[in-house]
């Protein structure tokens, strides 16, 4: 695909010490993306990572044109990540998810399927994680979950996954805030913008370790819940039906 055409898809993907799982990645994205004939960027956000994750992106990068790799001069966190992914991305749908492969590329059509009636498609994998996830981790989730459902009015059944598709348009007049990837279904909403939830697989991470635990999970995300909950009470589209000069 030439560089300055504009993409189908883009995959908005940060990376913090990934380098055993990003070789794995780009391959299995291949594999999902060739048999739907679509055009394809990768855009990678390496959030400083303390490993060899830059080298093997530059080298990635360096092999195919349709990857793109940046770099934060310091650790921002996830959010941040993915808001300069987003930023970055030219695809007329955007495609987010983690780069350790416990999100599965094979599910792409799935979502992309969704994209035909909804503007955003997320990913759960509540159904899946019943049959791999451990007791503490699965508790964890749940109980995570629905606290930010009754704080905020939703019915998200998986928050935390960040395995999303959604049409650009949907990003246009989003502000960026420390840990908004937990809530952007919510914040899709707000702005008008329709949203569905698709079962996903939920796999083992591929390599490396974690970067969430229960501390995350429950407590972290907390008074972004409280600001989220006071945008979408006070929060309000309105629309111009007639201007005059």
């Amino acid at each position: 695909m030439p560089t300055n055409e504009t993409p189908e898809l883009s995959f908005v993907i940060p990376c913090y010490n990934e380098e055993g799982n990003l070789l794995a990645l780009i391959t299995a994205i291949r594999e999902a993306v060739e048999p739907l004939k679509l055009s394809y960027e990768v855009v990678m956000t390496d959030d400083c990572s303390q490993d060899r994750t830059w080298e093997l992106l530059k080298h990635l990068a360096a092999g195919d044109p349709r990857i793109h790799a940046q770099r934060f001069a310091f650790n921002c966190g996830q959010s941040a990540a993915l808001w300069a992914g987003m930023q970055a991305a030219r695809g007329r749908a955007i495609v987010t998810l983690d780069a350790d492969l416990q999100n599965d590329p094979r599910d792409l059509p799935k979502l992309l399927a969704a994209l035909e009636k909804f503007d955003c498609a997320c990913g759960s994998r509540v159904a899946a994680r019943r049959q791999s996830d451990g007791f503490i981790k699965a508790t964890s989730s749940r109980i995570a979950n629905w606290v930010r459902n009754v704080l905020s009015g939703e019915n998200i059944s998986d928050a935390g996954c960040c395995y999303r598709a959604f049409k650009r348009e949907c990003i246009a007049d989003l502000k960026f805030f420390k840990g908004m990837h937990r809530f952007m279904p919510t914040l899709f909403k707000i702005e008008g913008f329709t949203v569905t939830e698709i079962p996903i697989a939920a796999n083992h991470r591929h390599a490396g370790r974690s970067h969430y635990g229960i501390w995350n999970r429950l407590f972290v995300s907390f008074h972004d819940l409280l600001a989220v909950r006071w945008m979408k009470k006070r929060m309000f589209k309105y629309k111009i039906a007639g201007k005059i000069n």
